[in-house]
């Protein structure tokens, strides 16, 4: 591949938020929404255009909305939208989660620049991998084939680990699920 590589990024923020007893999108930590935390990440770290997967009554300013009108369906559903949607002209797409609030646009950055067409680039936090995910749009349809009402990628990964390129990032990829998992969060240094 010659030339620039045009990456665009994708926020998956239509979860019911079924376990924190709320959705996602607009929780809060350090007085920033997840959503626009997670925007922002993709944004900094190199994507040249960014989808965010909401669900009704959610907005976002700095990305495409893309609205997820049966999020019941499962992240399987935000991730085919977010596909969809997708410039069909851009070389990959980075998928980011929501409720992972310790991935930062360097993580972001990192794996954007160490993905290689016709490979998948995988962001690895000491070893544990977390997201973002870079691929193809070919390759992220390919997942979508093979995934779960509420998978992304996972199968197609251990399908084909011939094609993972796991890139060593900064940062700290738990996710958050629970209301505990918020509450450890945010008692945390805030310099994180």
């Amino acid at each position: 591949m010659t030339g620039v590589v045009r990456v665009v990024g994708a926020v998956l923020a239509a979860g019911s938020g079924s376990r924190m007893g709320t959705p996602k999108a607009e929780l809060r930590v350090d007085g920033l929404r997840l959503v626009d935390r997670a925007v922002r990440a993709l944004t900094e770290g190199g994507c040249a255009d960014v989808v965010a997967v909401l669900r009704a009554g959610v907005d976002v300013v700095d990305a495409r909305v893309v609205l997820n009108a049966a999020p019941e369906r499962g992240m399987r559903s935000s991730l085919a939208l977010a596909v969809d949607a997708a410039d069909p002209t851009a070389d990959a797409l980075a998928v980011l989660l929501v409720d992972t609030p310790g991935v930062g646009a360097s993580a972001v950055r990192a794996v954007v620049t160490g993905w290689t067409a016709g490979r998948v680039a995988v962001a690895s936090y000491a070893g544990r991998r977390g997201h973002p995910t870079v691929m193809s749009l070919e390759l992220w349809r390919a997942a979508l084939r093979r995934a779960g009402a509420d998978e992304g990628a996972r199968a197609l990964l251990a399908e084909r680990p011939d094609l993972v390129d796991d890139i060593a990032v900064d940062g700290d990829p738990s996710d958050l699920d629970t209301p505990d998992d918020l509450a450890s969060w945010t008692g945390r240094d805030p310099s994180r």
